[in-house]
């Protein structure tokens, strides 16, 4: 394993316009293995570790102190994310160029251990789709996230961006360019579309609307623009303009990414009652900003959440979707399934869904389910069709109870009071859907 001391043999190295840990200047140590690696315990013994080498030399840079970003340039520099130069400067305010943000970028979902290994950190791995786990594991078992010594040295990290769906290489004729404001946003976009989830877009544009330059970039950049200031991943100028066209700094790639993969580093967005928005917790711990498209919707919300305290302990609310389970070990269950899982486990659903202005409820008729559940359907179902609430409550009952006794039942429309509503019926699985929306 290559040993990181701290002196740095430069004249042959600069001949071949890498500093002495054998990188392009300025783009960071890498470590030794990729997903499938483990450090030998002989050479770890015996090795400086490169971790600490990093924090050190976080602190020893001529030209950071006192910088607007100088302790996220510490801390990411202490997690190898960028290094500095040989003539003992960061250089913080230069440009960064796009192959040097996508290594950033990989880099920035890993772990750095302290014999100098790195590996992609588990957070991240459970973030991604069940597909993307497994390219990381079959075609980039062996990546070390070091930097090609033969041939362009981005490639691989070009290449896995690529593979899991951050960017599309095919975008960038010269991957040598300087980035730019909205450059480093749509690949944001990407990489929040493959590891959490997209805010609402119409927040999103509504926050980009407000810039003064926002029209200077096409529609596309403005979508992208507005999730990164909707995530608090990016946010405009003092002087009321985004600056579009702008070129990235190696200071703000840091903070940026600092945020991306840092949730609490994140800007906070105040959201508006009065423009029917609501800031929703996540699974995953992060916040989301939905945007009701009525006052009935916005409001069901809050009957979400009583109808969930009717369970006790046995609930939870998540962005729109409140989840009741049959006890405690079926909510453990849930909340241990892998991440994308498509098999549902816990037993009644109450769902809002603002994109199509539609509520749901879905029931799995397991033994006493219907029991369970009912009171708190009941309480959905009261907000909902008001004094129509009845005729509800009984046509619910009626079918929840044939279908768990295992009669088949059909599938059916109908409309109650000022609602259609569109009952979907699985027989074999004991499963019964209600789809509720306004009439046109």
């Amino acid at each position: 394993m290559r040993r990181l001391t701290a002196a740095i043999t430069i004249c042959a190295l600069l001949g071949a316009g890498l500093t002495a840990n054998g990188l392009v200047p300025g783009l960071g140590t890498m470590g030794m293995t990729g997903l499938a690696g483990t450090a030998d315990a002989a050479a770890a013994a015996t090795t400086t570790t490169a971790k600490a080498a990093m924090i050190a030399s976080a602190t020893s840079f001529s030209d950071i102190k006192g910088h607007w970003a100088e302790a996220t340039i510490k801390d990411m520099l202490a997690r190898g994310i960028l290094d500095g130069y040989p003539d003992g400067t960061f250089r913080p305010d230069a440009p960064v160029q796009v192959d040097q943000f996508i290594k950033m970028l990989i880099v920035s979902e890993t772990d750095l251990y302290n014999n100098g290994e790195r590996n992609w950190s588990q957070p991240f791995l459970n973030s991604l789709s069940a597909e993307n786990q497994t390219i990381l594991k079959q075609d980039y078992r062996y990546f070390d996230f070091k930097s090609s010594t033969t041939g362009y040295w981005a490639k691989t990290f070009i290449d896995v961006a690529s593979d899991l769906n951050f960017l599309n290489k095919s975008r960038y004729a010269d991957f040598q360019t300087d980035m730019t404001r909205e450059n480093v946003a749509e690949v944001i976009y990407y990489t929040l579309k493959e590891t959490e989830y997209l805010e609402d877009e119409s927040f999103g544009q509504k926050l980009a609307s407000s810039y003064g330059d926002i029209r200077s970039a096409s529609e596309r950049e403005q979508k992208f623009i507005g999730e990164t200031l909707a995530k608090g991943i990016i946010q405009g100028y003092p002087n009321g303009y985004f600056g579009v066209g702008d070129i990235v700094t190696r200071a703000q790639a840091l903070v940026i990414l600092n945020r991306l993969t840092e949730p609490a580093s994140r800007i906070a967005v105040p959201v508006s009652a009065a423009d029917l928005e609501r800031a929703l917790p996540t699974a995953s711990g992060g916040r989301k900003v939905v945007v009701f498209p009525d006052q009935r919707m916005y409001d069901a919300y809050d009957v979400l959440a009583q109808a969930g305290a009717l369970r006790g302990t046995n609930q939870d609310l998540y962005d729109t979707t409140l989840r009741l389970y049959k006890d405690a070990d079926e909510k453990a269950s849930v909340a241990g399934r892998a991440a994308n899982a498509k098999e549902p486990t816990e037993e009644t659903t109450l769902w809002l869904d603002p994109q199509y202005n539609t509520y749901g409820i879905t029931i799995r008729l397991r033994e006493g389910a219907f029991a369970r559940n009912q009171e708190a359907v009941q309480t959905f179902g009261n907000y909902l069709f008001g004094y129509n609430a009845s005729t509800f409550s009984q046509l619910f009952s009626d079918i929840c109870t044939k279908v768990a006794a295992g009669q088949t039942i059909e599938s059916r429309k109908t409309v109650i009071g000022d609602d259609n509503v569109d009952i979907q019926i699985d027989n074999a699985n004991k499963t019964v859907i209600f789809s509720i929306a306004k009439k046109k």
